[in-house]
């Protein structure tokens, strides 16, 4: 694997993959990166669920998201068609879940590049799986009891090339 560094540079968000699936060595690596990513006072309490890109929640799911945006269906999916798509879901009552989710994720997606894989982090089906059809989703998704949607990442071998984003370190960042 790169250097992290490296990776953290390159790294950017894919929206066009191959169909090639992920092999069980790279899926495997992914989930590991996951599930070592720090949780606050060691509370472990991220869940992660793995689909591929046709499983039929998907749909259902993007479906549902542009119901509530009152859009029809779009060029692309919320995960451009991705062969991997991990939910991550966590307690619902404790506070810091959100952010450990996020820790989590942002792992994975490193973890991703450093491997070669594209990756999307999504946030744009939260107010799908947290709306009216919440239980539908926690029960289709396989949600541990009493854990709801945090974030997700579609991931696969890139068919696209993106330029990592442009940033305004003077205007972004202050030294006390």
């Amino acid at each position: 694997m790169s250097n992290v560094i490296e990776v953290i540079e390159k790294r950017s968000s894919t929206r066009g993959y191959t169909e090639e699936p992920l092999t069980n060595e790279e899926l495997n690596a992914l989930i590991q990166a996951g599930l070592q990513a720090p949780t606050a006072a060691n509370k472990q309490e991220i869940h992660f669920t793995v689909l591929k890109g046709d499983h039929p929640i998907l749909k259902e799911m993007e479906d549902e998201k542009n119901r509530l945006r009152d859009i029809s269906a779009l060029e692309h999916n919320f995960y451009y068609e991705a062969p991997t798509v991990i939910v991550l879901s966590a307690d619902k009552d404790y506070k810091w879940s959100p952010l450990d989710a996020g820790i989590a994720v942002e792992n994975i997606a490193l973890a991703a590049e450093g491997l070669g894989l594209g990756n999307l982090i999504i946030g744009c089906i939260y107010d799908a799986l947290r709306g009216e059809k919440r239980e539908y989703f926690s029960d289709a998704l396989q949600f541990p009891e009493n854990y709801e949607f945090e974030i997700a990442i579609a991931v696969g071998h890139k068919a696209v090339a993106k330029e990592p984003h442009t940033y305004d370190a003077a205007a972004q960042v202050t030294y006390l």
